[in-house]
């Protein structure tokens, strides 16, 4: 029981026991007063009971607008969680594809780095003589020379003579004289092979490859049935290379064509 029934009870009681003392007009008095204590205290207690179910039901309210706000911000959070997903997945993408664009660049640098080089001069040792030449030079050099090995000497002859046209200052320039001589030699043009072991004496007479070249001119006039032409190369070969092993194989010719 609340403390306002108590209260009123208490009163009421009171009240009877005083309109049992006095007089019955007296008693009549006090029973109206008690029925009015009754209905204030009633009003009271509705009025009381009104403001609590008021701000409780506000408190419901309060308690209902802070709830959604709560699941407002839940929801506003997720979205983020989302967005921030979607972000991490984008940026991992964006990473994939610029790793992937790196490695393009890179096989792309090293593609042109690659026919940059194939393009450039390189450095070649060749007859105990170093020089630059292109690629290209050095691949037709040896393709000619692949020929003549395989004996196919009028071949070798045209790519060698295209070689000399088309690199006049080739650091195999004088090597290509020599094989040049020795393919015609091989197809028995024995005039031409002398002029071109003759042009690399004359071009390169310091070449490793001279003396050779003066012992093939004296072979080949000797083919030509020229002794004495041949005689004065030999004598010529010895004075101008003496230490050379064509000199020696000079000397033994010489004996035999004496």
């Amino acid at each position: 029981m609340f403390p306002l029934f108590r209260h009123a009870a208490g009163a009421l009681a009171l009240s009877l026991g005083l309109a049992l003392a006095l007089p019955s007009h007296a008693a009549l008095f006090s029973d109206d007063e008690a029925r009015k204590a009754i209905i204030d205290l009633r009003a009271k207690t509705e009025a009381e009971k009104t403001a609590r179910d008021a701000e409780a039901k506000a408190r419901a309210g309060e308690i209902a607008g802070l709830r959604d706000n709560l699941l407002s911000l839940n929801s506003q959070i997720e979205g983020l969680r989302a967005e921030l997903a979607a972000m991490r997945g984008q940026n991992e993408q964006l990473a994939r594809e610029v790793g992937e664009l790196q490695r393009v660049q890179k096989d792309i640098r090293q593609g042109v780095d690659e026919r940059i080089r194939k393009l450039e001069p390189q450095k070649v040792t060749h007859d105990g003589r170093e020089f630059m030449a292109d690629p290209e030079e050095t691949r037709l050099f040896e393709e000619a020379m692949g020929v003549l090995r395989q004996g196919n000497f009028a071949e070798a002859a045209n790519l060698l003579g295209a070689f000399q046209r088309r690199y006049p200052a080739s650091g195999y320039g004088p090597s290509v004289l020599f094989w040049l001589g020795n393919a015609q030699y091989g197809k028995r043009d024995y005039k031409e092979a002398i002029n071109s072991f003759r042009a690399l004496v004359s071009r390169a007479p310091d070449h490793p490859r001279a003396p050779e070249a003066l012992l093939s001119v004296a072979s080949s006039q000797s083919d030509l049935k020229d002794l004495k032409a041949a005689r004065r190369t030999l004598d010529e070969l010895i004075r101008a290379y003496p230490k050379s092993e064509a000199a020696v194989a000079a000397k033994e010719r010489l004996a035999t064509l004496r």
